[in-house]
């Protein structure tokens, strides 16, 4: 079961890196370009002032970090047990 949705774009470099980083850990995520689902970019300006900036990661409790580390990650998922 998916941990948290993390919104992205295929030329992401952040998302790209942190979802390797995700891979290897074994943590479960979903993700969703926003590109191609206008409803998630919307999400995504809502968490950032108005900006499409990815990687946005929406929690379970509905809290979003944005560009996080591996570490800033784990740290959220062990916060909501």
């Amino acid at each position: 079961m998916a941990s948290f949705t993390m919104y992205s774009t295929p030329w992401c470099g952040y998302c790209h890196r942190l979802r390797s980083q995700l891979d290897r850990e074994g943590i479960a995520y979903d993700v969703v370009d926003i590109e191609q689902v206008p409803e998630a970019a919307k999400i995504v300006e809502e968490a950032n002032n108005g900006n499409q900036t990815v990687p946005t990661l929406v929690y379970a409790d509905g809290s979003a970090q944005t560009n996080p580390s591996l570490a800033q990650v784990k740290a959220k998922l062990a916060e909501l047990g």
